[in-house]
């Protein structure tokens, strides 16, 4: 088919999680309709933790996805202390910090390696790459291995934690556990170089397409943010996470059963590269020279480049939880038991996950029953950047074979890392007499 008419209509990307549809119709090289649709049944857990108590909603919170379970627990954490004013160890916030390097290593990973490296390589998914690179997928294997282990130590298990707890951890590891970890994350630099070299060697194939937004990410002034910080703009400004609600202003279109959010601009992104045009200068020293090696320079305007992001917070990740390590055992690991008296109060709080700033926004009672939750998940800011990125993209590349032009956008999609069903929240329902 001549790329000056197109009919696109893919149903169900693959190597995203959920559900996802791609329209594009193109007539005489006049495109009538880009349209990025989410077409999942909403889950309703700001529902489901109402009624429930401080010290579960948690928990429930975790559920809302396989991947990004720790940041939930630990936002939904953060929500409630902040509600009923609990303050959290040194030591507390060290493992925290430990644990949200975990998540992140356990999903860029995952991501790089098994979503977006076979369409740089030409293939349809990482199976192909298990016989043609062997040793490059064991070397993703072994990473990928590391960081779920490293869940596993400090959360109690990879996925939907369990000694993560309000004011502190149910179980602690020991100082042993810890400096066999720390060596396992230095062994593992030449793993991370590894799969750098083979990015660098494929990013050709990353499509040069720029399109200016705005990029909203958690900033700090003593480190890359990542657990922690107030929210912050490209476009400028700098506000407390508890101003959250003037900075997504969510809102729904008919195409999608998720809500999108705006600020400035008619969209905005968030995830790696949000964070890395906000924070780059207080990456790890090594992080800093991989970027460059890869690239990578503050302000990039490529989506595609996300995927690179990510692959530089790996690094960053890596480096920077030794760093922690070291802190950790320096004044030797404590037992600590959190005394929490719940009470009425309300809190908001913000974690940086993998696919960018999440937020949870609790309300208790004097009994320490939610009364009312609310809860942005990272996809939802990305949902209308993605389609925006998509009409921009369609008409410079409207001259290309149909397949080329499919690849294309759903390697913008791709490039997102989005978590779509975690971002159903909405539900459209007609009445008809």
């Amino acid at each position: 088919m001549s790329g000056a008419n197109l009919n696109i209509d893919l149903h169900y990307i693959t190597r995203v999680e959920g559900h996802g549809n791609i329209v594009v119709n193109a007539k005489d090289g006049k495109v009538d309709k880009v349209e990025w649709q989410v077409p999942e049944a909403p889950r309703f857990f700001e529902a489901m933790v109402i009624g429930q108590k401080w010290d579960v909603v948690h928990h429930i919170t975790s559920r809302i996805c396989g991947i990004c379970s720790i940041g939930h627990t630990l936002a939904s954490l953060k929500a409630t202390e902040a509600a009923m004013g609990i303050k959290i160890s040194e030591q507390t916030l060290d493992l925290r910090r430990l644990a949200v390097h975990a998540e992140n290593l356990q999903s860029h990973v995952l991501h790089i390696g098994y979503l977006a490296l076979p369409d740089l390589m030409g293939v349809g998914s990482v199976i192909p790459l298990a016989s043609s690179h062997p040793e490059e997928v064991k070397t993703v294997v072994r990473l990928h291995r590391l960081a779920n282990e490293m869940s596993d130590l400090i959360c109690g298990r990879t996925t939907h934690p369990q000694r993560l707890i309000p004011g502190g951890f149910a179980k602690l590891p020991t100082e042993e556990e810890l400096e066999n970890l720390k060596k396992r994350l230095l062994t593992a630099e030449p793993d991370v170089m590894a799969v750098a070299k083979l990015v660098k060697a494929l990013s050709p194939k990353l499509p040069a397409f720029t399109r200016e937004t705005e990029y909203v990410g958690l900033t700090c002034d003593s480190e890359y943010a990542l657990y922690d910080g107030d929210l912050a703009s490209t476009d400028g400004g700098r506000e407390p996470v508890s101003k959250y609600l003037s900075w997504t202003n969510e809102y729904c279109v008919p195409q999608s059963t998720a809500k999108y959010t705006k600020r400035k601009r008619g969209s905005l992104m968030v995830g790696a590269l949000a964070r890395f045009n906000l924070n780059h200068a207080k990456l790890t020293k090594k992080a800093q020279a991989l970027a460059k090696d890869l690239g990578l320079v503050a302000p990039c305007y490529n989506p595609y480049m996300n995927t690179v992001a990510q692959l530089v917070e790996v690094a960053h990740g890596f480096e920077d939880a030794v760093s922690i390590i070291d802190s950790i055992l320096k004044k030797g690991i404590k037992d600590e038991t959190p005394n929490v008296k719940p009470k009425a109060g309300k809190g908001s709080a913000a974690v940086e996950v993998p696919r960018g700033i999440l937020i949870h926004d609790y309300t208790y009672d004097g009994n320490g029953v939610c009364t009312k939750a609310n809860c942005i998940i990272p996809t939802n800011q990305n949902h209308s950047n993605i389609q925006l990125d998509m009409e921009a993209l369609v008409p410079r590349i409207i001259a290309k074979p149909q397949k080329e032009v499919e690849l294309a956008l759903e390697m913008l999609v791709r490039a997102y890392d989005p978590c779509i069903s975690c971002s159903t929240h909405y539900l459209k329902v007609e009445f008809k007499k």
